[in-house]
């Protein structure tokens, strides 16, 4: 990400606290996700099927090393209440999936917060080790669960080798990242 040069003068004051308070939010943690809307989706492990859903969405979960239980709460908040589909009148982008009444699948995927060293070889140093990660995990599917109904969310395998499958609706891909929250860009 590129900054342009900031110029400090007494009148930069708002600008100077917007400057630090986005280089305080890029440094700390952030958990991120990944989601798709889609008209079908499955995961399949070891060439048993484990979940799928019709129509809904597909949420790919990255959980960072320095997570906290307010970056879940904010996430399930988010994905629950996102507004990916048109309304009876066809207008678009007016419901969330519980006014559609469809289903969620969640993938637990740490890659999310790979990076790359100067060898082009993945690091996942920023995520969550194992063991906390999949408490993590399970505190925000049941944050999901008790903010919609229960049967409808459903999850792949944590930890394992998953084959995930899906078809797209639109398509439609949107980003939801924890560190949103902290700059004031929350919106209902």
């Amino acid at each position: 990400m590129l900054l342009s040069p900031l110029v400090i003068r007494p009148s930069n004051n708002r600008c100077i606290k917007l400057f630090l308070l986005l280089a305080i939010t890029y440094a700390t943690s952030a958990m991120r996700i990944v989601t798709q809307r889609v008209k079908s989706a499955s995961v399949t492990v070891e060439q048993k099927q484990v979940s799928a859903i019709g129509p809904g969405m597909l949420a790919l979960v990255g959980l960072h090393h320095e997570d906290t239980e307010s970056d879940l709460q904010y996430c399930a908040s988010r994905l629950l209440k996102i507004k990916l589909w048109e309304n009876d009148n066809g207008a678009p982008w007016r419901q969330h999936i519980k006014q559609k009444d469809y289903e969620m699948l969640c993938v637990s995927q740490f890659t999310l917060y790979g990076t790359l060293s100067k060898k082009n070889q993945p690091d996942y140093k920023l995520a969550m080790k194992n063991e906390e990660a999949r408490q993590m995990y399970n505190k925000f599917l049941d944050m999901l669960r008790d903010g919609y109904e229960p049967s409808k969310i459903f999850d792949g395998k944590f930890g394992e080798m998953m084959d995930v499958g899906l078809v797209n609706d639109g398509p439609v891909t949107m980003v939801i990242d924890s560190r949103e929250g902290m700059i004031g860009t929350q919106t209902s």
